[in-house]
């Protein structure tokens, strides 16, 4: 099924074709909320199927009649960074000349491997979602970035929790972008506040949340920027799956149904497509400007458009 918040006043419903189906007017013991519907956990999942089978008209909501809101609990976001071999050979390219080749690829992920997990936090009280516009943060930046990824939503509470258990873990999966400044990525502690990262909508989520229907860790995704295809890629090819990032960040520090995790980008990001020209500044012919359309997509999820703004 497919999870989505719609409306002004946030509520959980499914999507049942054009329609949407008004979980908590379906069934009034229900929560409303998302944050209370993912942590009501298999009951409230089992509650829906038996709802939905009702078909109970009065809980239908036309689907063009209401917004989608992103469907996010307001918890924590865990973006893993540099975690596909193909955008690390793009960006070691730019940086140091080195050509992409299936080896200079091989030895991204090789080294990657090697010098173990990288990431960030978002910590932000708003993300954009489908149809929402993104604000363009033009005191931070002249290079403005996308960056596409599939995304988990835990929905069970837990730490030091092994690889082997992420399926115990994951309530459903999502699309993100993953918006990005990127000057001064490369100077010293630019992780200090990570500001590069953090400004107003700087991640967006949605449509939906699959649940229970699909692999999160084989969903395909596609990026475009006006209607342009910048990326395409699956979830299988990502340097440390799901379950090694889950591992690796619940070490003494406890995950909570609503936390998300995103599981990085691939190539076709405008900083790892961007060639440098010797003496002169970064071109910005690929990086993003106000008006532009970016959209998000996976057959298995949907749309996550937003314009910049």
């Amino acid at each position: 099924m497919k999870i989505v918040v719609f409306g002004n006043d946030r509520r959980v419903g499914v999507l049942a074709g054009d329609n949407i189906i008004d979980l908590n007017k379906a069934n009034a013991a229900l929560p409303s909320r998302l944050d209370a519907f993912i942590a009501a956990g298999d009951e409230a999942i089992e509650a829906t199927k038996h709802a939905l089978a009702k078909g109970d008209k009065a809980a239908t909501v036309a689907g063009d009649s209401v917004k989608l809101q992103a469907p996010w609990a307001g918890k924590r976001l865990a973006m893993a960074g540099g975690n596909f071999a193909d955008h690390l050979a793009g960006m070691n390219a730019n940086l140091h000349g080195i050509p992409i080749t299936g080896d200079s690829i091989k030895a991204a992920y090789d080294q990657a491997r090697t010098r173990g997990h990288w990431g960030f936090w978002k910590v932000l009280d708003e993300v954009a979602g489908d149809g929402d516009d993104v604000p363009y943060p033009a005191k931070k930046t002249k290079y403005f970035d996308y960056e596409g990824e599939v995304a988990i939503v835990i929905g069970k509470r837990g730490k030091d929790i092994p690889a082997a258990k992420i399926r115990d873990h994951v309530w459903g999966v999502t699309l993100s972008n993953d918006w990005s400044c990127r000057d001064g990525m490369d100077a010293p502690k630019i992780v200090q506040y990570n500001m590069v990262k953090n400004f107003d909508r700087a991640c967006s989520i949605g449509p939906c949340i699959a649940v229970g229907e699909e692999a999160f860790d084989n969903i395909d995704l596609e990026t475009r920027v006006n209607g342009q295809v910048r990326q395409s890629f699956n979830s299988k090819d990502m340097i440390f799956t799901f379950g090694e990032v889950l591992e690796y960040l619940s070490v003494e520090f406890t995950f909570v149904p609503g936390d998300v995790i995103c599981g990085g980008t691939a190539a076709g990001t405008a900083a790892d497509r961007t060639k440098p020209v010797p003496g002169q500044p970064k071109p910005t012919e690929l990086f993003l400007k106000v008006g532009d359309m970016v959209e998000v997509s996976s057959p298995q999820i949907g749309k996550l458009r937003n314009r910049i703004v």
